[in-house]
């Protein structure tokens, strides 16, 4: 599936919703649902800075696609990440670079987050972006 088809298929499971307490509590099923991490992972240098909560996130390359692992210590937290990797992993870093996040949007999921949890959405889609550059980076070499 393309990041485009996968982020339609998101909005529409999130218009399924009539109100945002059956949204939030859908995105914690999400976050539920998210493999757990190896512990191996679980280092300083996979958390992401920006997040009020712990999150973990690594990349590593599968032939040509990304694929990405995650964690969070917050269980809403959790369901954002889950949601990202949804979209983004097992895509190519050219994908994952040129895409939008429109359904982050659509959905109206930064308008129904804190501030504080609104920022780690960003800094968490910076940080995918960034693996993406720098897996790019490594297969042009």
């Amino acid at each position: 599936m393309t990041i485009k088809e996968i982020q339609e298929e998101i909005i529409d499971e999130f218009n399924l919703f009539d109100d945002w307490m059956e949204r939030y509590e859908y995105l914690i099923e999400i976050g539920r649902s998210l493999p757990i991490i190896d512990e191996q992972y679980k280092l300083d240098e996979n958390i992401i800075k920006g997040c009020q909560s712990k999150v973990w996130l690594y990349s590593e390359m599968n032939h040509t696609k990304i694929d990405f692992t995650a964690d969070s210590d917050a269980i809403l937290t959790k369901g954002l990440v889950a949601l990202l990797l949804r979209v983004f992993s097992n895509q190519t870093p050219e994908d994952i670079l040129k895409a939008d996040t429109l359904f982050i949007d659509e959905i109206g999921l930064k308008e129904h987050l804190s501030p504080t949890r609104a920022n780690g959405l960003v800094s968490m889609l910076k940080q995918i972006k960034l693996y993406a550059i720098a897996q790019q980076a490594n297969t042009s070499n």
